[in-house]
């Protein structure tokens, strides 16, 4: 219900707001896709919504129709403390502001009574820490605040209280803020879709779409699933997946992700991921995940900061002790080397990981991003990695005298344009760009990871790796070994046929080195990176090869390399004290990224490739390997640079504290000074140098780009 409206905002009485557990940043975060709207605020409290947009009419209907729709059975929830928790609060300011300026015209009497009120909860929350924790920065400040109190300095006593928590107000909002950031990266699916059952068009909620329904999704509709079209031509803006503005032809086939946009068209897609199985879930369950895991800087700032704590009470019995000076005892206690340690450090790390999101890398958690700026050696996987993963005809071979190389390729293609692996892909798209013949067979039948069988014309035809030929249909290449090794020690993927148990003909395919790749590993070497090493099935001759081309030591190449021994090489590694980063992208690899340091994932990998992986790459490029060694490599100098700041600084206001130079108001204004510094210098984060700014600028990834990690589901 709009309750006041203004040229450019907007507010909305909403009375389910008021209930705690829902996800308010998660609807923030929806409102703000809204085109025209530049911000969104939630009243928990007032149960309000306030809109800031382009004042635009256009823009108004949206917003308005939107929260017509909105429904709280939809929203995802969260525990109900931590949105009482990040709620602000300015009336601790604004009464301690009220009482400073009445106190100068009030009695002894009536002074004190409002003193000792204005700063019963910095008194109440020390004692119930020193109770519950033990000695703790706000015990400190507690007995600073009624040591200014008891000696009737009154007006002492609040402005300290009012600077404190005006220090904890903003800390916390400078905390919260490198929270949202990452909860920013959360963009809701549509609430309801129209799908097609039994002939009728019906609309449904999203939650209630099972995998196979036929999903319709028209011009300017949000896709809700991900699925594949199985009608219709439209076109669609994945400018939240890569960046780029013009929209991309879908037809037939083509895969499909939610949280896309059709622009022009219409589609039915069959869904093939619902629920929790979309992008949009698994997406949104590793920023959560991401937000609640610690890294060991952080735990260890903890431990420090609480150890900083003994130090500020044994400086301040000192000084005490010393010259009998309750104001300069005060003054020390006021001194907090804790709250830049504690909070300075989570905030450095969150907004790293925001930054590392928005350039195409998602981190697994803070233990991830100081991970991969201590690890010395990275292992890269050839395929997928170093090597694009994209295969390319390279051979068609025919091994009867009946049946020439098109027509083997027309057969094969044929049959394998109902698959949608990677090497029917390569054969089908090949075939296309040729004279394609569609030769008509029977139905397929599929044998998951080896292959396929049909008939044409009364005769048996099987497609398949040369172990499925052998072992399950009976055909024997033993006459073309010679041929086949010399494929293989070309490095290329081969494709057996067989008709009617009759060697038929075989298929090369190879994938190409990525033109990067030589240029990335010599830039990783300079990040602090001393060795690379490289995994491959390859042949010794030809993986010596690769590494000389890219500049890898050949005592680092691990050629012939079965599968089931890269978990083992990367254990080998770690015990000569190495901390290891493995790069890979297929379902073998899980092992290896799960025993490696950091494990990082190519998006265009498997799924349980990414859902292992420490570090997953959103931009199919190695570049984004280097960027996530250098942005690890400058939070942890961020890091170390606050506190070097921090002790320095700090130890110097206690310095003029303990030597009577500061006054307990001007030291808690200096520290609450320096503490917000510190914070705000870790949430503005660290930059990542780019090549072309206007580029990135147009290619940065929006919060839906986590969703290209999960781009490749079948």
């Amino acid at each position: 219900m709009l309750i006041h409206e203004l040229p450019t905002r907007l507010r909305f009485k909403l009375p389910f707001l008021k209930k705690p557990c829902l996800d308010f940043a998660y609807l923030e975060a929806s409102l703000s896709t809204i085109s025209g709207v530049h911000g969104v605020r939630i009243n928990s409290l007032a149960a309000s919504l306030i809109v800031e947009y382009d004042g635009k009419a256009i823009t108004k209907q949206k917003i308005e129709a939107w929260c017509r729709e909105l429904s709280e059975k939809y929203w995802p929830r969260v525990d109900a403390t931590e949105n009482l928790a990040n709620s602000p609060d300015l009336s601790g300011i604004i009464g301690t502001g009220v009482t400073l300026a009445v106190l100068p015209f009030l009695g002894f009497p009536l002074k004190t009574l409002l003193t000792y009120f204005t700063i019963a909860p910095t008194l109440s929350k020390g004692a119930h820490i020193l109770l519950t924790e033990g000695i703790k920065v706000e015990v400190l400040d507690s007995l600073a605040v009624w040591l200014a109190a008891v000696q009737g300095e009154s007006l002492t006593a609040v402005a300290t209280h009012g600077l404190l928590k005006l220090g904890e107000y903003l800390e916390h909002q400078t905390e919260n803020k490198s929270n949202r950031l990452l909860r920013q990266l959360l963009k809701p699916i549509p609430t309801n879709a129209w799908v097609e059952r039994e002939g009728k068009l019906i609309q449904l909620p999203c939650t209630e779409i099972q995998e196979g329904d036929l999903v319709v999704v028209g011009t300017g509709d949000m896709i809700p699933i991900d699925g594949r079209v199985g009608e219709g031509t439209a076109a669609v803006n994945e400018a939240s997946l890569t960046g780029e503005s013009l929209a991309v032809r879908k037809e037939f086939k083509d895969r499909v992700l939610s949280g896309t946009v059709i622009e022009e068209g219409r589609l039915k897609i069959y869904a093939t991921r619902v629920g929790e199985e979309t992008t949009t879930a698994r997406i949104t369950k590793f920023i959560e995940e991401s937000l609640k895991k610690q890294s060991k800087t952080q735990r260890m700032a903890e431990e420090m900061a609480d150890q900083r704590v003994y130090y500020t009470l044994g400086l301040g019995g000192l000084v005490y002790l010393l010259t009998r000076d309750f104001h300069r005892l005060a003054a020390v206690f006021l001194v907090d080397h804790a709250c830049p340690l504690k909070l300075g450090t989570p905030v450095a790390i969150k907004s790293s990981m925001y930054r590392a999101a928005t350039h195409g890398m998602l981190f697994r958690g803070g233990q991830a991003l100081e991970n991969i700026a201590y690890a010395d050696t990275i292992v890269f996987d050839k395929t997928g990695t170093l090597t694009t993963g994209e295969l390319n005809v390279t051979d068609v071979i025919s091994l009867t005298e009946n049946w020439s190389k098109d027509q083997i390729l027309d057969l094969i293609a044929s049959v394998e344009e109902h698959a949608t692996h990677p090497v029917a892909d390569a054969i089908v798209s090949f075939a296309k760009n040729k004279v394609f013949h569609h030769i008509e067979h029977e139905d397929v039948d599929y044998l998951v990871a080896h292959g396929v069988t049909t008939r044409i014309a009364g005769q048996d035809l099987a497609i398949g790796s040369r172990h499925f030929l052998e072992a399950h249909q009976e055909v024997s290449f033993a006459a073309h070994e010679s041929l086949i090794n010399t494929l293989e020690a070309e490095g290329k993927t081969l494709l057996y046929a067989s008709l009617n148990k009759i060697p038929l003909g075989i298929i090369g395919l190879r994938d190409h080195l990525r033109p990067e790749a030589a240029n990335i590993i010599k830039k990783l070497k300079e990040s602090g990176i001393k060795t690379i090493a490289l995994l491959t099935g390859d042949q010794r001759e030809k993986a010596l090869a690769l590494a000389d081309e890219l500049g890898i030591d050949s005592s680092a190449v691990y050629y012939e390399c079965p599968p089931e021994e890269k978990g083992n090489i990367v254990k080998k590694l770690q015990n000569t004290g190495q901390k290891v980063a493995f790069v890979g992208d297929g379902v073998n690899d899980a092992p290896a990224l799960i025993t490696a340091d950091v494990g990082i994932a190519m998006p265009k990998g498997a799924d349980l490739a990414r859902a292992t992986a420490d570090i997953v790459l959103l931009d199919d490029h190695l570049e984004k390997v280097l960027d996530a060694k250098l942005l690890g490599n400058k939070t942890m100098q961020l890091i170390h640079s606050n506190f070097n700041v921090s002790m320095v600084v700090n130890s110097a206001i206690a310095g003029g504290a303990a030597f009577g130079l500061l006054s307990p108001v001007l030291t808690a204004l200096l520290h609450n000074g320096t503490t917000i510094g510190i914070l705000l210098n870790s949430l503005a984060g660290v930059s990542l140098q780019e090549k072309n700014l206007e580029k990135v600028k147009e290619k940065l990834l929006t919060i839906q780009q986590a969703y290209k990690v999960y781009s490749e589901y079948n």
